[in-house]
Formats: C-alpha cells, structure tokens, sequence
C-alpha cells in the first residue's frame, strides 16, 4: 500500500452516515463538537460554517465539501448573525434520515462521521487545520461530485444493502477530499501528509512504509530520493518536521503498537517484524517513543497525548 492507505489502515476508520439536513428561511443551527472527523456535502442551497476558534465564517455554496478535524462546535446558518437553535432540537425528531429546520426546502446537506478505532488518530488530525474546504469548481473534484450523487441515490432510494454502500462511498469521499487538501496550492503544512507531494521525499517514506523492516540507514534512504546525505536529510526535516531516522523508528512504533493491541503475538515477534533482532532495544525505543513498555502497552491505551509529533505533525 502507499503511505496514506497505510496510515488510515492503522488508525481503522469507521464511518456513521449522519442525518441530512433540509432547511428554509432564515435559520442558524449550534453543533456540538464532532467526535473524529466529520465530513459534510452541500446537495442545494448555500449557508455559512462557523467554527470554534477559527476568526471567519466560511462560505458554502451547493457542491462544496468540507471536512471538520478537531473537537471543535461548529454552527451551520443562513446568516451567521442570527440566534441559533441546538442541533439537538431538529436531530432528536428526525424522520427517515432527515433533520428539517423551518420547513426546509432551501438548503439540503448530507455528511457522515468518521471516527477511529486504531488509536493515535492525531498522526492524522494534528496536522490538517480545522476546516478542510474543498469547492464545487475544484479541477480534480469530479470523483467526489460523483461519489456524492450516488451516496445521495443510495439514502434516498432505500435499496438492499445502501447503509452499506453508502458508508464506502464516505471512505472514498475522505480519502478524495483529503487528496485534494495536499494537492492545493494554500496547503503549507509540515507533516509527513504534505510530503508526500514532494515527489523526492515522498519516494523515501514510501520505501520506509513498504519495508520498515529493512536496515534502512540515512544514505540508502537518501539512495531513494536521488539526493546527497546532507540535502536529504535537511530537505527531509523541513518537509515532515522529523530527521529521516526519528520518522522511520516513529512508524515502526506505531506499526508494532497496533500489533501489541490487536494480536496475540510475543513481543520478540512484533520486534523481528519491525526490524529489530534484540527485544531490548525494540522495548528501550518503544518506549521512548510511545511512553510505556511494549507490554505496558499490549494492556491498556497508550498515554494521552504521547503521540501527538509521532509522524512529525505540527
């Protein structure tokens, strides 16, 4: 797999398609914090996003999508000025998947929730800001346009199987939408999800995520890239915000944490599958890196907290 997949992979994203929302008039509506990722489309109508924290109002226009990456309320209005009821209020009388706010008739949304059931989903929020927008006249957003007319067909026609089929179409929405974060030009960010628009860096944390077990060393990695040692290893840091080495031993953590949680394998196991021959050193660097022993780990959640910088997020 290539390094998005294998994130996304460890971190089990499981999606919850969530009610739509058909509004008319004048109307504001206060969410609470989402927990995860929530994901939303714009069917018809436009409205305003407003966001905890965030000094702007977004505009949303029909065919816009937009993510929400942190733990943050939000409020969706016609007008951002006007006194807003609690989502709660619509959501708890809702009637075949669809919240109504005065009348409706205007505006029609549809979204769902991901959450993660791997752990350390801050490798992959910590780094994106809180509002990914992704507008109806992207270039490359055909996939997503078309993705979102069938989730719409599958919730509206009530077919065998369509929950169903709607949630993979979620997945292929995530997955679309956040291709296009790190394809656009006002994505600055450091972190190992925008390196992998360099096409140089993104060759060496490719070969790390395909073998992380290889004796990978700072000149075989820098082989990868086609660079010098030096240049690499600078370019690396910049892009990522971690030394080549702290990244390849971060992700072979992470990958050897999943293991600990979700397998019965002996620690010596899941240290040889990582590349490391001494279970010592594999348990002093799991350590250092996760915040507990391998077998402290295999237990219970890891420390909260312990990984926010895992995969060099800022």
């Amino acid at each position: 797999m290539d390094p998005l997949s294998d994130v996304l992979a460890l971190l089990k994203p499981r999606s919850y398609v969530s009610a739509g929302l058909d509004a008319g008039g004048a109307w504001a509506i206060d969410f609470p914090p989402p927990d995860g990722i929530k994901f939303n489309a714009v069917i018809s109508g436009a409205c305003w996003l407003s966001v905890d924290g965030v000094p702007e109002a977004v505009r949303l226009e029909e065919s816009d999508c937009f993510l929400l990456t942190s733990r943050r309320a939000f409020r969706l209005a016609s007008d951002p000025t006007l006194e807003a009821i609690p989502s709660d209020a619509i959501y708890s009388i809702a009637r075949d998947g669809i919240a109504t706010c005065g009348g409706g008739g205007d505006f029609f949304l549809i979204g769902s929730r991901f959450s993660f059931s791997g752990g350390n989903s801050d490798i992959l929020l910590g780094i994106l800001p809180p509002i990914v927008h992704v507008k109806r006249d992207s270039d490359h957003a055909a996939v997503l346009r078309w993705c979102l007319d069938r989730m719409t067909r599958e919730l509206r026609d009530q077919q065998p199987g369509g929950f169903l089929m709607a949630e993979h179409f979620a997945h292929v929405m995530l997955m679309q939408v956040l291709r296009l974060h790190i394809a656009s030009p006002n994505a600055r960010g450091v972190g190992w999800l925008f390196a992998l628009t360099d096409r140089r860096i993104g060759a060496a944390i490719g070969a790390v995520h395909a073998d992380p077990a290889r004796k990978w060393t700072l000149q075989s990695l820098a082989e990868r890239a086609s660079m010098s040692r030096s240049s690499f290893a600078l370019h690396f840091k910049e892009k990522v915000g971690l030394a080549p080495m702290d990244y390849l031993t971060r992700w072979r953590m992470l990958l050897a944490g999943d293991r600990l949680t979700n397998s019965a394998e002996a620690i010596a196991g899941v240290a040889l599958s990582i590349g490391y021959e001494s279970e010592s050193a594999f348990s002093t660097a799991f350590k250092r890196v996760m915040g507990c022993s391998p077998r402290q780990y295999g237990r219970a959640q890891p420390p909260a907290g312990v990984m926010r910088d895992s995969l060099g997020a800022q």
